[in-house]
């Protein structure tokens, strides 16, 4: 009885000590929290994005076209016509989702001198887009756009007429007539690109309070200070920052902490870094886009962040490449990682879907989007070998389609 005992006593404490183990394997492990570029890329593997195409409407395009992408699989569908619309170049995203809106890149609209701004609903079941309204751009050739973070300003950059402009979003998402209208004054060295001002780019600060405003033809960073609630515009103070003569700022992205910032410079082929703090910028290094041995003409045009803030991509339009570099996560210099073709010409835009596993390259001149696979730990790009055909592509933007 009593060998029996000892037995029943050695098999309760293998037993104890095995759950005991188990209990505390089962603590580690759900007390592991996976990092949150983890949590990223696997929240949007289940999701489908529409993907809308902003052009310019000559020869065959007439508008906004729509595609589906399937991050889990890399695939972009062939696209649809989602609404007619005059030059719809570039295009932003209402912070809810739901409304799109589109500069209209044309020098007169309706019988009036200027360019247009318009807004769309979004149906996200199927794509579809309905017009809310029109209103004028208050400038020629208006080429950028983007929403402050609250919801309560669309914000344009007009490069014919080489100002900015503010328009206040309606209860519904609609607009209304231009809050803010700010002239740019002044020139630069380049003979025919820069004997006035171009502004190409309005992109806002993380927290929302400035709008930084690349001018090609100025050699400047413009900063202005948003009342978003009244959509006003005033210079901020330092009112810019210098680039060197004949760089070209054209487009311009702020990295994911918000400490550091880009332009990507079209006359010169540079990327210029920038440390910034609350609303002012100090250059801190400018580097090629290029590699030492090309020689010829090249327009550099898109810059983006990857959604992980490691790495910067930029397009190379002569070069048909782009550029990728590593971003120091300490100072925010800029090393390059190398150049992947783009397979396409005139690669004026590219868009990073947002888990950031995949990188669409727009031919402008081919008429082309080709998806490439990003390795997320070395930056570098893998073309899928999938190419679509769209009608000169400018712009694109992804939204989560809801079934």
């Amino acid at each position: 009885m009593k060998a029996s005992q000892h037995v029943l006593g050695l098999i309760l404490v293998l037993l104890s000590s095995t759950l005991f183990n188990g209990c505390s394997q089962a603590e580690d492990i759900v007390s592991q929290t996976p990092n949150e570029e983890d949590v990223s890329e696997n929240e949007n593997m289940g999701s489908r994005y529409w993907v809308y195409i902003g052009t310019y409407t000559r020869d065959e395009a007439r508008g906004i076209y729509r595609a589906t992408f399937d991050p889990s699989t890399g695939s972009l569908s062939e696209v649809e016509l989602a609404v007619e619309t005059d030059s719809p170049a570039f295009l932003a995203l209402h912070p809810d989702g739901n409304v799109l809106y589109s500069v209209n890149e044309v020098s007169q609209l309706q019988g009036e001198e200027g360019g247009g701004v318009s807004a769309f609903r979004i149906n996200p079941s199927n794509g579809e887009l309905t017009l809310l309204n029109q209103v004028s751009a208050k400038g020629a050739g208006p080429c950028h756009i983007t929403v402050d973070p609250s919801g309560q300003t669309v914000l344009v950059a007009n490069y014919g007429a080489g100002s900015v402009a503010a328009f206040p979003i309606q209860a519904d998402g609609s607009l209304g007539a231009a809050s803010s209208v700010i002239q740019h004054e002044g020139s630069s060295v380049h003979p025919r690109r820069q004997q006035g001002p171009h502004a190409h780019a309005v992109v806002m600060s993380p927290d929302g309070n400035y709008v930084f405003a690349a001018d090609l033809g100025l050699d400047q960073i413009l900063i202005y200070q948003l009342d978003s609630p009244n959509g006003r515009l005033t210079p901020a103070d330092p009112p810019a920052t210098n680039l060197a003569p004949g760089a070209g700022p054209r487009h311009f992205a702020f990295h994911t902490s918000g400490q550091f910032a880009y332009s990507i410079n079209e006359l010169d082929s540079t990327v210029t870094a920038f440390r910034h703090d609350t609303g002012k910028l100090e250059t801190i290094q400018t580097i090629s886009t290029l590699p030492d041995d090309f020689e010829g003409e090249n327009y550099p045009s898109e810059i983006m962040i990857h959604p992980n803030g490691r790495f910067l991509y930029g397009s190379n339009r002569g070069h048909d490449s782009i550029v990728i570099y590593e971003i120091s996560e300490s100072d925010g210099l800029l090393t390059l990682v190398g150049h992947e073709p783009t397979r396409g010409p005139t690669p004026r835009y590219f868009g990073i879907e947002p888990a950031g596993s995949y990188l669409l390259s727009a031919s402008q001149q081919e008429g082309t989007i080709s998806v490439f696979e990003i390795d997320r730990d070395e930056g570098t790009l893998h073309f899928t070998g999938q190419t679509i055909n769209v009608p000169t592509p400018v712009c694109l933007v992804f939204v989560e389609a809801t079934s």
